[in-house]
């Protein structure tokens, strides 16, 4: 594999800097730390440029908070200046490392998303007769660091980019505590590796795609699997027989070692297509596509939130009508048209 040196120059590049300012602002041009910045943009792009330049660049402290839906996360927030790091380092090296990642991964590339990932999975799913899914624990909470940094070092070579993308990754907050064994592993190993990355970071939703590239690879190549589809953490294989499908499990399990990972005992199944699967908020069958309960009761309570932020102020109606016409981009994906029109039929807005 070629590795990839002398790209520091174009990671600092004010015009690049400026480009992930731009970036990283959408959504957020209302909140004061983005027009704080803004208010003194040159000023702080040549700051961290200066800082990146002579690598006196530390990143701050994230703001933490937990979600519930669709199950409990912690998620981190980076101070603006970080964000703005963070989207100029990708602005250069995710088009180095998109032409290395397999066609079926979906999560957070160019082009693809939840959609393409669940158009692939309907075609699999519809021309086969098993699945198999699997669900990895605590995926972010559980990324090796000296693995990843590892995995990254295969692609670049470039010490001052290598030096940032270490300091990102060694900032990472303390995750959700998971401690488990492996092969060869003693009493303390658990304790001494670090692991986790934060949940909210753009570097670790990119990180989290190369952590599991040469897992895509081995899956694609060294098993000859066609039917293959990964979102983030979620995987799934598509064969004609069962039989076939827990050899493969079991073959995972032993390679996923590698990564320290481990797939969920319960949530990882072998499912007949016949009685439907799971993927992405829908339910999907032979003959049609359907919302999952769980996330209906999610959107339901969404849309309640959404009236309480507008009767108190919280929200402008562009940003309601933002918020729903996302909901409503989504819910069209499966066959919902009378499941729509009970949803927003009474939905009412008031000050």
């Amino acid at each position: 594999m070629k590795r990839i040196n002398n790209i520091w120059g174009e990671i600092i590049n004010y015009e690049n800097l400026f480009n992930a300012h731009r970036k990283a602002r959408l959504g957020k041009r209302s909140k004061d730390y983005c027009a704080d910045f803004d208010y003194n943009l040159e000023y702080e792009l040549l700051t961290l440029q200066n800082e990146l330049k002579n690598q006196s660049y530390n990143p701050g402290k994230y703001k933490t908070f937990e979600i519930l839906e669709p199950k409990k996360r912690l998620i981190s927030a980076a101070p603006y200046r970080d964000r703005v790091v963070h989207h100029a380092l990708c602005n250069i090296i995710e088009p180095i490392f998109e032409k290395i990642f397999i066609y079926d991964s979906y999560a957070n590339r160019l082009g693809k998303g939840t959609h393409k990932a669940l158009d692939r999975f309907v075609k699999y799913f519809r021309s086969s007769q098993y699945v198999l899914k699997c669900d990895i624990v605590k995926y972010f909470p559980s990324i090796d660091h000296n693995i990843l940094k590892n995995l990254i070092r295969r692609k670049i070579k470039c010490k001052d980019t290598l030096w940032l993308i270490d300091l990102i990754i060694d900032n990472s907050n303390p995750q959700a505590p998971i401690n488990e064994y492996f092969e060869g592993d003693n009493l303390f190993t658990p304790f001494e590796r670090k692991k986790g990355l934060p949940i909210g970071n753009l570097t670790s939703q990119f990180f989290a795609n190369i952590y599991l590239n040469k897992f895509d690879h081995f899956i694609k190549e060294e098993l000859g699997i066609k039917k293959y589809v990964r979102y983030v953490d979620d995987f799934v294989i598509f064969e004609n027989c069962k039989k076939s499908l827990k050899e493969i499990r079991c073959i995972i399990e032993i390679k996923l070692e590698e990564f320290r990972l481990k797939i969920h005992n319960i949530k990882s199944r072998i499912t007949n297509v016949n009685f439907g699967e799971n993927l992405l908020g829908f339910r999907i069958y032979l003959d049609k596509i359907r919302v999952n309960p769980r996330n209906l009761k999610i959107a339901r309570k969404r849309l309640r939130n959404l009236q309480n932020d507008f009767k108190g102020g919280v929200k402008n109606i562009d940003e309601i009508n933002q918020s729903i016409q996302s909901w409503v981009s989504h819910l069209e994906y499966g066959d919902t048209y009378r499941l729509r029109g009970k949803m927003f039929k009474d939905l009412i807005f008031v000050k």
